[in-house]
Formats: C-alpha cells, structure tokens, sequence
C-alpha cells in the first residue's frame, strides 16, 4: 500500500498499531488515514473514534470482514469510507480519491449564506451553526448537507447524493447516507428523532426543507 501511494505521488508514512498511530498522528498534520479495523492494541474502531473526536482528517477503514453491521460501526466511529479485502490497487486509490474529494464552491451569484429557523450555513467559509452555537462537522458531512442545502425543498435520490458527494464509483452504499444524515441530524436538529430540516423521502432519499 505504501509503495502503491508514494508511486502516485503521495507522502506517507505508517504505524504498526492505533497507539502508534494516535501518537504519529498528535506529531504531525496529515490530510488522510487509512485505518485497519484488526489491528494490535486498541482496534480501528477505536482509534477511528479518537482521532474523529478532535480532527476532521479523512479516513478509510479497511477490514477482512464485509457484513454490514460491521461497515456501519465503521461509519458510526467517524470513518468517511470503507475497503474490504481483498482489494485492487486501483480501488484504493479511487476511495483515497473519494476521501479526499471536495464538492467545488458554488456559483458566486447564487447564496452563500442560507438561514432556515435557527440554522445557518455559510458555504463560503463552510461554518454552521444551530441553536446559537457554531457545529463542528467533518468534511463528508459539510458536503452532504450543503448538497442537500443547496437544492432545497428538492427530494435528492440516494444515488445522486451518493456520486455528488463521494464520486461516480458510488451509487449503491445506502448505508452511508443513514449513518451520516444520523450524525448530522444529531448535530443540528433540536430533536434528531424528529428532524426539522433533513427530511427523509421514503424509497427515494433525503430532502432539505427550509
């Protein structure tokens, strides 16, 4: 995997265990992580949840096992994909991609400050806040809703939010969308289980209302 990045332009550099890779990661800045869930010392999962718990890096999961229990605690840890083995080179390298993937700012004649009740997004400087405090989201989750944002009252299909946000490999993993409009939801909506403005459109997606 190492020599497959650094070939393709990439600086990288490894640990042989979450410990090591908490501390690595405490040392120095890096825009992405690539996290084996089985690994010694404390697993994937956990050291996906610590380093999610005060950085927004990207991160890829990557495991032997492929139930989609397993693909959904990844997500719930605060992981932005998720590789199964065996995989290709070229699949790494396009979910790396993916990771990394920034939706281009919009339109500068269209809005970039949107307001619905006590919700405000700023596209341009990407800040949120909600119930009168600023929310701090990953950067999967910041694309997700400004998509969402940007096409209001608009039922998006889970296909199309899916190759909006993560790319056109994308288009059948539901599952993320569940877990990140979750995550989401819990960030800004007052009550989660009753969201105000991410609305799901049964059988079809999400819908932002404003």
């Amino acid at each position: 995997m190492r020599t497959t990045l650094i070939a393709q332009g990439y600086e990288a550099a490894d640990a042989k265990s979450g410990e090591e890779a908490i501390e690595k990661f405490r040392e120095r800045k890096y825009d992405l992580i690539l996290l084996d869930m089985n690994m010694g010392g404390i697993d994937g999962i956990e050291t996906c949840r610590e380093i999610r718990s005060s950085s927004d890096v990207a991160i890829v999961m990557l495991t032997v096992r492929d139930a989609e229990k397993d693909k959904i605690a990844a997500l719930d840890a605060g992981a932005d994909d998720y590789v199964t083995k065996p995989f290709s080179a070229p699949e790494l390298l396009a979910r790396v991609r993916a990771a990394l993937r920034r939706l281009p700012n919009g339109p500068e004649s269209g809005p970039q400050v949107i307001k619905a009740g006590d919700f405000e997004i700023d596209l341009q400087t990407r800040r949120v806040h909600a119930h009168g405090k600023e929310i701090r989201l990953t950067p999967k989750e910041f694309e997700l809703l400004r998509y969402l944002v940007s096409h209001p009252d608009v039922p998006v299909p889970h296909m199309k939010l899916l190759q909006a946000v993560w790319g056109p490999d994308y288009g059948e993993e539901v599952e993320y969308l569940r877990v990140f409009i979750n995550q989401i939801r819990k960030k800004i909506e007052l009550d989660p289980s009753n969201p105000r403005f991410l609305l799901t459109e049964p059988w079809i997606g999400y819908r932002f209302k404003l």
